[in-house]
């Protein structure tokens, strides 16, 4: 069964910076792809970052790219998100998510419908 647990979450301070980490089972990073999205208070989910451990690419929103980087320790299967800077917008619900299949470009590396799997969300508050 292909489970995923979001951790990492918290309160910080505009500026700070905070690492979330999305624990996979059931299935190994090798044969899926990884996402982070986000789901502010009256707003849509929208993805943050992918990454696939087949080939190492890597993609990011426009709005966190720079600040925030994704990257995966497949012998814990384990993926993290790095959020250094962070502003009072990033405020969300961060999730993990994971699907088998391969997108290439941003627009569809970032698109929460096509990821079958998800975890339950961990909370980021940034204060100002």
């Amino acid at each position: 069964e292909v489970q995923l647990q979001a951790s990492g979450g918290g309160l910080v301070q505009a500026g700070g910076s905070l690492r979330l980490s999305c624990a996979a089972s059931g299935f190994t990073l090798d044969d899926y792809v990884i996402g982070w999205f986000r789901q502010a208070p009256g707003k849509a989910r929208e993805g943050v970052s992918r990454i696939s451990s087949r080939d190492g690419s890597t993609y990011y929103a426009d709005s966190v790219k720079g600040r925030f980087t994704i990257s995966s320790d497949n012998a814990k299967n384990t993926v993290y998100l790095q959020m250094n800077s962070l502003k009072p917008e990033d405020t969300a619900v961060y999730y993990c998510a994971a699907d088998r299949r391969y997108y290439r470009g941003t627009y569809y590396a970032l698109r929460p419908d096509l990821y079958n799997y998800w975890g339950q969300g961990t909370q980021v508050t940034v204060s100002s």
